[in-house]
């Protein structure tokens, strides 16, 4: 199988500016692959770097060492050294991102917020709003909240619908930062059906899951973040 993320070295520390610059280091020597159709987890209590490490592969934060190398197409893009316009590319078609948190705009309804990735993708109206339709049914969202912006809607709603979205366009790389914090067991049954979709259709996922039952039905693989603390580090 193809490699689609490789992290090698990955150290990041965190400066507090509002604390006279103190440095403080959370991950080192952080170094991992994931595979096309493997969904691999990172495991460790809070605080230990799991979210950190998500962030940085999203190009959300910036390493202070490492690698972090994406397959796109034929070309292997450093994220690490990536600038802002190549890595904003990268997430048009490559590297998606699932969380548990839904950025609502203003005045746009459900169905056009879900269909909105596939869009930018260049499938058909008809065709985005179609497939939007038939994920917040499997989500469970109610028909008659498809057309209201989803802002007003509970977090458990929100939170669907946001997984809608994610999941909804190809991306050859997806991350999963907490998809399932708050769903109900029903609900979380339907994103394991989802990630074994994308499993099948040659995804590399990376995700974060503190729920073990939906962890453990959809890892092929947990790594324990805390061998990376920074702490261990000569």
């Amino acid at each position: 199988m193809q490699t689609k993320i490789c992290v090698a070295d990955l150290g990041k520390t965190f400066t507090m500016h509002l604390r006279a610059g103190i440095q403080i280091p959370v991950i080192a020597n952080v170094s991992f692959s994931v595979a096309a159709g493997e969904c691999v987890i990172l495991g460790g209590p809070s605080g230990s770097g799991k979210s950190s490490i998500i962030k940085m592969i999203y190009g959300n934060y910036r390493c202070q060492s490492g690698q972090i190398l994406i397959t796109d197409g034929d070309e292997i893009v450093n994220v690490a050294a990536a600038s802002p316009r190549r890595i904003i590319r990268l997430r048009e078609n490559t590297i998606g991102y699932v969380s548990q948190f839904l950025r609502a705009i203003p005045r746009v309804s459900a169905l056009n917020l879900v269909a909105e990735p596939l869009l930018a993708q260049g499938s058909s109206e008809a065709e985005a709003k179609d497939k939007a339709a038939n994920l917040l049914t499997r989500l469970n969202v109610p028909e008659h909240l498809w057309q209201l912006p989803p802002a007003t809607f509970s977090g458990g709603e929100q939170q669907r619908v946001n997984i809608a979205r994610g999941f909804i366009a190809h991306y050859p790389v997806l991350l999963l930062d907490e998809p399932t914090a708050s769903l109900d067991a029903k609900n979380s049954a339907v994103v394991v059906e989802l990630v074994e979709e994308k499993k099948a259709q040659g995804v590399a996922m990376l995700g974060i899951l503190h729920d073990h039952d939906t962890r453990d039905l959809i890892a092929d693989r947990i790594i324990d973040v805390t061998q990376f603390a920074a702490e261990k580090v000569a």
